[in-house]
């Protein structure tokens, strides 16, 4: 799912008590493996930096000493030994993890010279492997964004303070694996602690707060689409917003500060609780009339939990149903998940809705959606939450990169001519 890749999800352990963010050196000739593992990385709170070749890497030595390297070890594992060497030379004090598809002969030598040169050597990773190997990798070596609950903030002291950011999380059309919307996230950079997830301020938050911390997700939304939509890309947005506070909010003035009323964007994707909505449809029906004219549509977070008000739902106009992880999660396999994600979609699809499975983490998962009709879907395997310069940075590169296919078209086309 390459064109899928640009990944609320489990965040993992606790970074150092500074906020600085751990950078790691990807080096692999193939670009499309450089590209998963960054996505995935920056997903976990790190940086990277890409190498097509350890020569690159090897200057880049000289400039800066990351916390961890991937290394993989191509048909011609020289350069790689040359790379684990000069690391021994630089006196690097992070940690290696060799990757590749080779023997496991190759892999032992290339993994002893790095002990030689008193390296840090993880154990390898055998290709291919799948996204949960990384993240054990990040979570044993206690780098990345911290684990929920590990640690607590108070929400009010992160909006008086300027702390809250939005990452962004890739929706993918499932079927044709391309780029379909984003959904926003909240987050507090805390000055010691890094990055934290709501687990970790959502708690104690007052309903003054949570108003206010929605009225940042709409605009940081309306902002970050007009970013997106710079890049050539039309995204519809998503952010969670609890009903009481969605109520409350100016969302006409705060459109028309962005849009001017008539002009084309790709609009927005409110997502609501199940449980908060079903009790009151006669709200639901004036919330989505409210929202009709200003490009904003509804959508169920969660779906699946109360089984017994669907037959409820039949008559509103909701936009998506999210189908709720605890039913995505193996429904490749299990016999009983897998009709039921069948039967929500086939719902959903007759209320005359799109369907989107949050937190696919596996390939024989999405797969089986596929099969089933889903339409969208989010999760580790697809993307996780980024910072949202990452996530733009991301889609100038995927631009970027279509870009030169194109002109190497044009090229072919003319000498045809």
């Amino acid at each position: 799912m390459t064109d899928a890749l640009l990944t609320s999800q489990p965040i993992s352990p606790v970074p150092s008590r500074t906020a600085r963010v751990p950078l790691c050196f990807v080096l692999d000739e193939e670009g499309s493996m450089r590209h998963f593992l960054s996505l995935v990385l920056h997903g976990l709170g790190i940086d990277t930096e890409e190498f097509a070749d350890g020569a690159a890497m090897r200057e880049a030595l000289e400039r800066r000493q990351p916390d961890l390297v991937f290394i993989n070890i191509s048909l011609e594992s020289a350069d790689a030994i040359e790379c684990v060497v000069a690391l021994g030379k630089y006196g690097f004090a992070g940690s290696v993890q060799l990757m590749s598809g080779r023997g496991a002969a190759v892999l032992e030598h290339v993994k002893s010279i790095g002990v030689q040169n008193r390296l840090t050597m993880l154990p390898v990773l055998k290709k291919p492997f799948e996204t949960d190997a990384i993240v054990r990798v990040i979570q044993e070596l206690r780098l990345g964004t911290p684990i929920a609950g590990d640690i607590k903030a108070s929400l009010d002291q992160g909006l008086d303070q300027g702390w809250v950011e939005f990452w962004y999380q890739p929706k993918i059309e499932l079927r044709r694996k391309k780029l379909a919307g984003a959904e926003a996230y909240a987050r507090i950079r805390h000055p010691q602690h890094g990055i934290l997830s709501p687990a970790s301020f959502m708690a104690d938050a007052s309903d003054g707060s949570i108003l206010q911390l929605a009225e940042l997700a709409v605009t940081s939304a309306l902002r970050a689409g007009k970013s997106f939509a710079e890049l050539g890309l039309q995204l519809p947005i998503a952010v969670n917003i609890p009903v009481p506070a969605l109520t409350k909010l100016p969302l006409e003035e705060m459109i028309r500060a962005h849009h001017a009323p008539g002009a084309k964007w790709a609009g927005l994707i409110i997502d609501v609780t199940e449980e908060q909505i079903v009790t009151d449809l006669a709200l639901a029906a004036e919330l989505t009339r409210r929202m009709t004219g200003l490009n904003v549509k509804l959508a169920i977070d969660d779906f699946g939990r109360g089984l017994s008000s669907l037959s409820r739902l039949q008559n509103m106009p909701f936009a998506e149903l999210k189908l709720d992880r605890n039913y995505v999660t193996d429904c490749g396999t299990d016999k009983v998940k897998a009709p039921l994600c069948k039967t929500v979609i086939d719902l959903a699809h007759n209320f005359g809705s799109v369907t989107v499975a949050i937190g696919i983490e596996k390939a024989a998962d999405a797969m089986a959606l596929v099969s089933m009709g889903c339409d969208y879907g989010q999760g580790f395997l697809l993307g996780q939450p980024m910072a949202e310069e990452r996530f733009v940075s991301l889609l100038r590169q995927r631009a970027s990169h279509q870009g030169a296919t194109l002109d190497k078209g044009a090229v072919r086309e003319k000498r045809r001519a």
